[in-house]
Order: structure tokens, then C-alpha cells, then sequence
């Protein structure tokens, strides 16, 4: 039994719910996000919220259940509050700025590298050493913070790179004489 399926997710004020089969669509005040079920569970709107059940007693079915009902959860709570992820960049010369709609980041490289911003997601640079990305698809946001990290991952020597802010980054100690 999922503990995390069996809890019933809870409508916020602000919010209306259409559910259609498999298919649910969350609109609220951030905007409207819509998703398919898998058609190993099963979904049903109730006065306590939207209730998800397993329809067999499959692995998979058991799997899919508690990951589904906190998508639907996430849905909510990116239409009411959004999700962001901030990013510190560490390094000598490395810095971040937005170039219209695209982010122009300086990692050491020869080139200044291009990230285009995909549809849905924000991104600011308070400064130049802080990206922060933010935006209603939890998926997504998570997604465009792992792509831009990904072009300097910090190294365990100086720390230099692009980290999640609040990332602990194991430190080596260098070669000795």
C-alpha cells in the first residue's frame, strides 16, 4: 500500500479542476497545466479532493500510484505558487546575464555560451553570479536548472562552477610535493 496514494489531494481556493477520463486540467491564478494518467490507476473528484486508486495489483500499478497522485499535487501547487531553483555560479570570470530571451553565460570557455530559454519558464540573473529559474511545471524547471548546470558542473578542487544553491560540494584535497 502507498502511504503517499492513499491520502486524497486537497483542491486550493483559486483553483478549478476538470477531470475528463485520464485526462485532469488544473487552472489557477499562475496559469493551467494539464496531464494524462497512466491507465494503471484510476481517478475520481470527491468533496475531500481528487482521490487516485490503483486499478489492478501489479508492480506497476503500485508504482505508478503514489508518483501520480503527487503530479497531480505538484500541478497544484505550481498554478497557486510556482517552483524555483536557484543557481550560484563560483569561479574566477564566470558570470550569467539575459540577452533578450536567451541567458549568455561566461564559464571559461573561448565562446560565451547560449542558453535559449524554453516556453514556460522564466529565468533572472539578480546578479551576475545568480541565475534563478522559476516557472509553474516542476518537471520543467527542475529540467532547465539541470541543463544550464550542466555546461560547468563545479569541480571538486576550487569548487568552480554552476551549483545549486545550498549544494554541499565534496572537497579534494590537491596533489602534495
Amino acid at each position: 500500500m502507498s502511504r503517499i496514494g492513499k491520502k486524497p489531494v486537497a483542491v486550493p481556493s483559486g483553483v478549478t479542476v476538470s477531470l475528463n477520463g485520464a485526462d485532469i486540467s488544473v487552472k489557477g491564478p499562475k496559469g493551467e497545466l494539464a496531464m494524462t494518467f497512466v491507465p494503471e490507476v484510476a481517478v475520481s473528484q470527491e468533496d475531500a479532493g481528487i482521490t487516485i486508486t490503483p486499478t489492478n495489483e501489479t508492480k506497476r500499478a503500485r508504482s505508478m500510484w503514489g508518483m501520480q497522485r503527487t503530479m497531480v499535487a505538484n500541478m497544484f501547487e505550481g498554478v497557486t505558487s510556482g517552483f524555483t531553483k536557484k543557481l550560484e555560479i563560483n569561479g574566477v570570470g564566470y558570470r550569467a546575464s539575459m540577452k533578450g530571451s536567451s541567458l549568455n553565460l561566461q564559464l571559461g570557455f573561448s565562446h560565451d555560451v547560449e542558453f535559449s530559454v524554453p516556453d514556460g519558464i522564466k529565468i533572472e540573473t539578480p546578479d551576475q553570479t545568480t541565475v534563478i529559474v522559476s516557472g509553474i511545471d516542476k518537471q520543467k524547471v527542475g529540467e532547465t536548472a539541470a541543463k544550464i548546470r550542466e555546461y560547468r558542473k563545479p569541480e571538486p578542487y576550487k569548487g568552480k562552477g554552476i551549483k545549486y544553491e545550498g549544494e554541499y560540494i565534496f572537497r579534494k584535497e590537491g596533489k602534495k610535493k
